[in-house]
């Protein structure tokens, strides 16, 4: 089932809002860019319901339009959230998960993360993200790796493809950091982790990066993501090819002592 790509109302609604006090007293973007400690592009997206408001945007805009509290009492209703709304599903079904597989093609999984590694991918999101927005993204995606740890364990496989083990996000030495995150993972009893190798001739995850993951009630759910939305999958029909895909992948993949070896010649400089 697909998710719904629309912001959420409330945001919607404050947009709505906040759009039509400007316009009605004849203010554009940059003329109210001028009055508060905001961008005319941040104030754009939040009016279009893209972008949470903070309580001192909301404070700022409020009294630069001469609101009189109107938008500071809808501050409860479009509070900023740990993660995107759209995630906030995902997020808190792969915390239970029994057991989670995972596929990835452009970055890693978001549970082998180090924190400078993190940091690196959301500086490099665009639209760009404010500092703070970066921080707090950082530390949501840091807490859902306790399910590594989690008791009791949570299984897991992940199949890397070798070029997110060859894109150097944040630079060498964030790389060189994140390469031995992946080994000390590796270690983990309840983990598995597969490098796919680029010189596969045949491969089975074309069509990109999936999750499957357990739940508490042994379903299954497929997950996959694209540019601008995301679906799970809970039809049988459909989790049954995800899950016949995944074991391809898996089998043409490199096993797991393979893998290991391939990630201690990556950071050896011998590969």
């Amino acid at each position: 089932m697909p998710h719904n790509d629309e912001p959420p109302v409330s945001l919607r609604i404050f947009g709505k809002q906040s759009r039509f006090l400007r316009e009605q007293r004849g203010m554009t973007r940059r003329e109210l860019a001028a009055l508060v400690p905001y961008s005319e592009s941040l104030i754009a997206m939040v009016e279009r319901g893209e972008r949470p408001p903070k309580p001192g945007y909301v404070d700022a805009v409020d009294a630069a339009l001469d609101a009189g509290g109107v938008l500071r009492v809808l501050i409860p209703d479009v509070a900023e959230k740990h993660h995107p709304v759209w995630a906030e599903e995902y997020v808190n079904l792969q915390a239970q998960a029994l057991a989670l597989h995972s596929y990835s093609t452009h970055l890693l999984h978001g549970l082998l993360q180090t924190e400078s590694y993190a940091r690196a991918v959301f500086r490099s999101l665009r639209p760009s993200l404010e500092d703070e927005e970066i921080e707090k993204s950082v530390q949501a995606r840091l807490a859902t790796q306790n399910l590594l740890l989690r008791k009791p364990s949570c299984r897991m496989t992940f199949v890397l493809e070798e070029l997110t083990l060859l894109r150097k996000i944040g630079g060498q030495a964030i790389w060189e950091g994140e390469l031995r995150n992946l080994l000390k993972i590796s270690e983990l009893h309840n983990v598995q982790l597969q490098v796919m190798p680029v010189s596969r001739e045949t491969h089975a995850g074309l069509d990109g990066p999936l999750t499957l993951l357990e739940t508490p009630a042994h379903h299954t759910v497929g997950y996959v993501e694209g540019q601008r939305g995301s679906y799970f999958l809970t039809d049988p029909d459909d989790v049954s090819v995800l899950s016949h895909r995944y074991g391809t992948i898996r089998s043409q993949a490199h096993d797991a002592e393979a893998s290991r070896a391939h990630i201690q010649r990556l950071l050896a400089g011998e590969a």
